[in-house]
């Protein structure tokens, strides 16, 4: 007697950022179609963001299983693992970390270089830009339906949520919402440093540079090209500009507002806030509740901010490649997307709870006069 072969499910990742891309590579490499479907109207429509750091194990170890490791390698700027922390008012150096010849424990890169080297991997194809999720229908037991703004419906055997904190996918399965933390960053670039800003460059140096004084911190990350972006961190309700009489375009009021927050605070640290050409970034954090969770669905589940969004402190894109990485070989290895799905989040929803549980009120750690602690921040 011949068996009737297991069909092929029909699967839809709904984000095209690093989890999700991710997701769809390893799907790929084990013979399994995916198709991404993005908001953004293309590989360029906005800016990425600043640069990250991979771990060895977590966001390193789903990039091997892409077989993009050493790819990543070289792109990546293991420099960018210098740490430098000063003194707020006085400016001076108070911490120095320098990378040890070969280290590779967590090289920075781009967010756009990552974005990149892993969409390039893909069938083309595969993403399909300009589709914004309007939600999620149909039977727990499929097949779903996924009906975008533009008024395009797809069925799907499994949808996956990669599309970040304020996911439309994880609505079929929770309704948990992200709340503000009481902490914001305000995002400030400088552009073409060595040359237009040579004594900011020299400042915060090939990676990290950082300085707080229990109510405040000046982040400053070096990216590739010749950027730096500066994350002014402070403690205050999400419509702080609005109280203040400002919107996110009235620049030099914000500046002044700004220079006399950090009136204390060392002149060459003062330039973090200055010197910028551009408009601020207003950035709110959010964080979903500790713990996030649901009940199992046999057609639906969720990975990275989607599932456990937490305050960025270097973990973020980690945990969302790692769950990416762990969810498609589920899917390679298992009969049914059904126990695909269980057996994906009975790893990934208890170490969401232990991570989020370790990083609950740890934000405010980045307001911290204390001495560096190299485990504990990332702006990016």
């Amino acid at each position: 007697m011949t068996s009737t072969p297991t069909p092929t499910p029909r699967i839809a990742i709904i984000g095209a950022g690093p989890g999700g891309l991710t997701c769809a590579r390893i799907l790929q490499l084990h013979g399994i179609a995916a198709t991404v479907y993005d908001l953004a109207s293309g590989p360029d429509d906005r800016n990425q963001g600043g640069t990250l750091d991979l771990h060895p194990d977590d966001g390193q170890v789903a990039l091997k299983e892409a077989g993009l490791l050493e790819e990543f390698f070289r792109l990546a700027r293991p420099e960018g693992q210098e740490m430098r922390q000063f003194h707020a008012t006085e400016g001076t150096l108070r911490f120095h970390h320098r990378p040890a010849e070969g280290q590779l424990s967590a090289p920075e890169i781009d967010r756009g270089q990552l974005r990149d080297l892993l969409l390039n991997s893909l069938t083309p194809g595969t993403v399909r830009w300009g589709h914004a999720l309007e939600n999620v229908e149909g039977p727990s037991d499929g097949p779903r339906r996924l009906h975008f703004t533009a008024g395009t419906v797809v069925e799907a055997d499994l949808v996956i949520g990669a599309d970040g904190a304020w996911s439309k996918v994880r609505r079929a399965l929770s309704s948990a919402t992200p709340q503000h933390i009481g902490i914001n960053y305000l995002e400030a670039w400088f552009n073409d440093v060595e040359t237009q800003h040579p004594s900011i460059a020299d400042f915060v140096g090939q990676g990290s540079a950082m300085a707080a004084d229990g109510k405040r911190c000046l982040f400053a990350q070096r990216n590739s090209g010749g950027h730096i972006r500066v994350y002014i961190i402070q403690a205050d309700p999400v419509d702080w500009l609005a109280r203040a009489g400002l919107t996110g375009q009235d620049t030099d009021q914000i500046r002044t507002l700004l220079l006399d927050r950090y009136r204390d605070w060392s002149p060459s640290l003062r330039r973090l806030i200055t010197d910028n050409g551009g408009p601020y970034v207003d950035r709110p954090l959010y964080a979903l509740p500790v713990p996030h969770t649901w009940e199992s669905d046999p057609t639906v589940t969720l990975l990275g901010d989607a599932a456990h969004l937490m305050p960025p402190l270097g973990v973020g894109v980690n945990l969302a490649m790692l769950d990416a990485s762990e969810l498609a070989l589920a899917v390679a290895g298992h009969d049914t997307v059904a126990d695909a799905i269980r057996a994906y989040e009975k790893t990934m929803l208890p170490r969401a709870h232990k991570m989020q549980t370790m990083l609950d009120g740890a934000a405010a750690g980045l307001l911290s006069d204390e001495t560096f602690d190299p485990g504990r921040h990332d702006a990016g």
